[in-house]
């Protein structure tokens, strides 16, 4: 229900719905989405359209994408609506969730409209058929008194009851139920489009957030594989021409499930989600899954979370801090975090580093993909013992994705410094840096074939400057993926347990032994258990 005027007998009722509707251009059914009115005095008709609605109008919901040569394409089958309530409670805006009767593509839309728009269109021309093919055509002849439609009141005529109304009135009412001219959302166009994907929108509910920078509309779009989408409606140069900016996608149940219905409590800050198989709670917002950085924060783009100056945290606007960051509308680090940074570390973040070797002729994965789903991938690479860093391009040997970067067929030159930036906004940020480091087939053979019985200090120094230890480590671990000796794993397995038993049997010359230890093992022999031994044994080496 949705007030028309101060007068409440002009409140009005209205429906959304869709369905197959003969259309005169062509031959067949369409499906059409529907937004259909109905006064809330409705009590119909005296002597026609009796217990029967006698206010009925309805119209089309348009909600398309402009093509080449006014070629449009549709989103007909409406699936779910939400209505914003606003200052005034006589103009909310509708979101509305389409996806498409296509056979051709898969997609999802959601538009938005105004009460305005709605009402102009109801008080339009109304849809007639005429001519020789029996098209749709705007009414041209005379519109009865009152407007069919419109509610009894005070207000217009002065009728008490819909059984007043002329008979000539709810004749033409029955007679023409629909208007010519559809309703278009906003811009005439989607505010946001999904297509070619493996899943499709079912529900939606929206929130309306206060924001350092004005207020923000963000929007929870449920799927039909059980995920839900967190999208913020972000205005560009006007109210008219909307940016959506995707800050989560969120998995709610572990089979995927449609989404068929969503509630959301802005009281308790909690988002409620329901299906087939169960019903589930999720905040409103997660601020700490954005990083731990001010530049993460800020890029993020959540109404509901600002940095603080320690952390990115919940967005009070009442609060007043003067290091509280927060940048909805253009996301623009370097402006609000350049004070809050250290200049060695613009990300603000302790940068990860790794350390992967390979082996020459095999293939590497560096993996390093951006928290930021708008961010864009950037890597360089610094050979060792250089400060030049060159930019990475994609070829034959090297494949990027959007997980990281596939090293084939790796060669010694590839040995260096790797560097993943993300850039987002002009601003770069590193994410990670990894040293890989490649060994050659020689130098695996010696770490293979070494003699079992020698010492680890008598191994040759690798090329490369690595420890004993490191030797040892990688000695197992290869012999573990590529030893081309040992064809089963059972055979490896025994090969360690021995030399494990045999490192344990060997003690060190400095070693002292306390004898009060095994005194105190031989005389509590009976009570203990087989995890005291355990316990006791020495550890490996490895």
């Amino acid at each position: 229900m949705i007030p028309e005027s101060d007068n409440p007998e002009d409140d009005k009722i209205y429906f959304f719905f869709r369905e197959n509707a003969i259309d005169g251009e062509h031959s067949g059914k369409a499906t059409h989405a529907r937004i259909g009115q109905i006064c809330k005095n409705d009590f119909g008709g005296h002597r026609s359209l009796v217990n029967k609605w006698t206010t009925f109008l309805k119209a089309r919901l348009m909600c398309s994408v402009p093509g080449p040569n006014g070629i449009d394409t549709h989103f007909d089958e409406l699936q779910d609506v939400f209505l914003m309530n606003s200052k005034d409670p006589k103009n909310p805006i509708i979101y509305a969730v389409f996806t498409t009767s296509s056979n051709i593509f898969k997609g999802s839309a959601i538009c938005m409209y105004s009460m305005a728009d709605v009402r102009r269109v109801f008080l339009g021309p109304y849809a007639h058929r005429d001519g020789p093919n029996y098209q749709w055509v705007p009414y041209q002849g005379r519109v009865p008194y009152p407007r069919p439609g419109t509610c009894p009141s005070k207000t217009f005529g002065g009728f008490d009851s819909t059984k007043d109304l002329p008979d000539e009135v709810i004749t033409f009412a029955r007679s023409h139920p629909a208007m010519y001219n559809p309703v278009f959302p906003v811009n005439h166009r989607p505010i946001m489009i999904k297509t070619d994907l493996d899943y499709q929108f079912t529900q939606i509910v929206v929130d309306r957030v206060d924001a350092e920078d004005g207020q923000y509309d963000v929007l929870f779009i449920g799927t039909d594989i059980g995920t839900v989408l967190k999208v913020v409606s972000i205005p560009r140069e006007t109210w008219h021409d909307l940016e959506e900016v995707l800050l989560e996608e969120i998995t709610v149940f572990r089979e995927p499930t449609p989404v068929s219905a969503m509630k959301i409590s802005t009281k308790q800050q909690q988002l409620y989600i329901g299906s087939a198989v169960g019903v589930s709670q999720l905040p409103l917002h997660r601020c700490d899954v954005y990083g731990k950085a001010c530049a993460e924060c800020c890029l993020a783009r959540d109404p509901y979370c600002a940095w603080d100056g320690a952390s990115c945290s919940r967005y009070f606007p009442t609060a007043k801090r003067r290091t509280r960051r927060q940048d909805i509308r253009n996301g623009d680090p370097l402006t609000h975090c350049s004070d809050l940074q250290h200049p060695d570390n613009p990300s603000g973040t302790g940068l990860e580093e790794k350390i992967i070797y390979g082996v020459e002729n095999s293939s590497t994965f560096l993996e390093c993909s951006p928290k930021s789903q708008r961010a864009l991938v950037y890597w360089q690479f610094q050979k060792q013992n250089e400060e030049r860093k060159e930019e990475i391009k994609a070829s034959d040997r090297l494949i990027r994705t959007e997980q990281g970067l596939l090293l084939r067929s790796l060669q010694r030159k590839d040995s260096g410094l790797y560097f993943c930036y993300a850039v987002e906004h002009g601003f770069m940020q590193t994410l990670l840096k990894v040293t890989l480091e490649i060994i050659d087939t020689e130098h695996l053979e010696e770490l293979l074939h070494r003699e079992e019985e020698g010492d680890s200090s008598k191994v040759k120094e690798a090329s490369n400057g690595m420890t004993p230890i490191q030797k040892v480590w990688y000695r197992d671990f290869m012999q573990l993926i590529n030893h081309p000796n040992l064809n089963t794993m059972d055979e490896f397995c025994e090969q360690v347990w021995k030399r494990d038993r045999k490192q344990r049997r060997q003690k060190p010359a400095n070693a002292q032994v306390n004898p009060n230890k095994w005194k105190h093992l031989q005389e509590n022999k009976k009570g203990r258990n087989r995890r005291t031994h355990e316990f006791e044994r020495a550890p490996r080496s490895v």
